[in-house]
């Protein structure tokens, strides 16, 4: 079978999808002196429309909000300190955000904005209540758009782009597919406008990925191919398969035609909880395990003892999310503890039989129990969870 042929099925994912999650970066919405082009929103507005009216429940994360205020602040290029890309963001997002209602307004489409930082995706609580407002629009017929909140976002705590807010967002929401607009009509083994570029249609195993990526990107956003990438891996090791095509050849790649690149997903989705867990969560301490116990919960998924346990850091209490490191300090997964810091310090080393004789029979469960650990796949996140 040939490898376009094999895209035509890879496809029919995307195609057949009923929740989508459409990212669209701040390149293919501003001008090039940093306003809001009206034709790129009207253009998103009857795509979107168009998807809707096919039955379908469509997430727009929309990039934009920064590059829309520059030009009503009068800078003439993306700032770098944070007080100016916040003031931008507070400009550029009102003027974002209207754009988009008066263009849905015309299909009777009424449009929800939810903002979100770092925060309301790596606490439990929040998560939770974000996954329900945007599950609540959804239901009502509306059409969420979402974006980081640069306003009050810090460069020490931020998701970086909004491709891997989108990820996030796809698995919260249990999107069927992810589309991501850009402004290069498919994935290439190197620039395109170099000489012996070549595109890739089908991506199976990203990380056994050979191209040269890295000046793949805009001046106007902060991503580029790299963590669209990053992103591509989160999804589809969710379960969620990924597309990615230019703006301007989304309604025609959507109508079946042969363009762009599908990232296919592995089979298995991974449950919400766990997702959350893995790439989303911000660890409160880690928990250093000796070579026994890393044998134990990476070959035979079972759940951690205190005797594997040699050091406890971080100061957490039970349920809060912790990372499992090995005897290097190398991060091996993740899980939520039965217990805090405190008692893990006395447990430590011991076994079942003898946290039962010191510290009574309360100490004698697992510490993190196998269901509520899942090992470190994603590296991508590093930094922003």
């Amino acid at each position: 079978m040939s490898k376009t042929a094999n895209v035509v099925l890879d496809r029919d994912a995307v195609l057949n999808a009923r929740r989508l999650v459409i990212k669209i970066g701040s390149s293919s919405l501003t001008t090039p002196d940093g306003g809001v082009d009206t034709k790129r929103i009207l253009f998103m507005s009857d795509l979107i429309a168009w998807l809707v009216g096919r039955g379908k429940q469509v997430v727009l994360v929309s990039s934009g909000s920064v590059a829309a205020g520059l030009a009503p602040l009068g800078f003439k290029e993306r700032p770098t300190d944070l007080a100016s890309l916040q003031a931008a963001a507070s400009v550029g997002q009102g003027k974002l955000i209207e754009a988009y209602n008066d263009a849905f307004y015309r299909h009777a489409l009424p449009v929800g904005q939810v903002l979100l930082t770092v925060d309301d995706v790596t606490r439990q609580s929040s998560y939770r209540n974000a996954f329900r407002t945007i599950q609540r629009l959804l239901d009502l017929g509306a059409v969420p758009i979402i974006n980081e909140n640069d306003t009050v976002a810090s460069n020490e705590v931020r998701f970086g782009d909004n491709d891997r807010l989108a990820a996030l967002v796809a698995g919260m929401i249990g999107a069927d597919a992810m589309i991501m607009l850009t402004d290069v009509d498919a994935l290439y083994t190197k620039h395109p406008d170099e000489e012996g570029a070549e595109r890739i249609f089908r991506v199976d195993d990203i990380d056994a990925l050979e191209v040269d990526i890295h000046r793949m990107g805009s001046n106007i956003g902060t991503g580029g191919m790299e963590t669209k990438m990053d992103a591509a891996r989160i999804c589809t090791q969710s379960g969620i398969p990924v597309f990615l095509t230019k703006t301007s050849l989304a309604e025609r790649a959507l109508r079946g035609e042969k363009l762009g690149t599908v990232f296919t997903a592995q089979k298995k989705r991974t449950p919400r909880r766990l997702l959350w867990l893995e790439i989303a969560s911000q660890v409160a301490g880690s928990i250093q395990i000796d070579d026994g116990a890393l044998r134990a919960i990476s070959e035979n998924r079972a759940s951690l003892l205190a005797v594997g346990i040699t050091a406890v850091h971080g100061d957490f209490e039970a349920g809060q999310p912790v990372e499992i490191i090995d005897s290097a300090g190398t991060a091996v997964a993740r899980g939520l503890p039965n217990y805090s810091s405190a008692d893990l310090s006395l447990m430590m080393g011991q076994t079942t039989y003898q946290l039962g004789e010191t510290l009574g029979q309360e100490y004698e469960r697992a510490v993190v129990h196998a269901d509520v650990l899942v090992p470190v796949r994603i590296a991508a996140l590093k930094g922003y969870a």
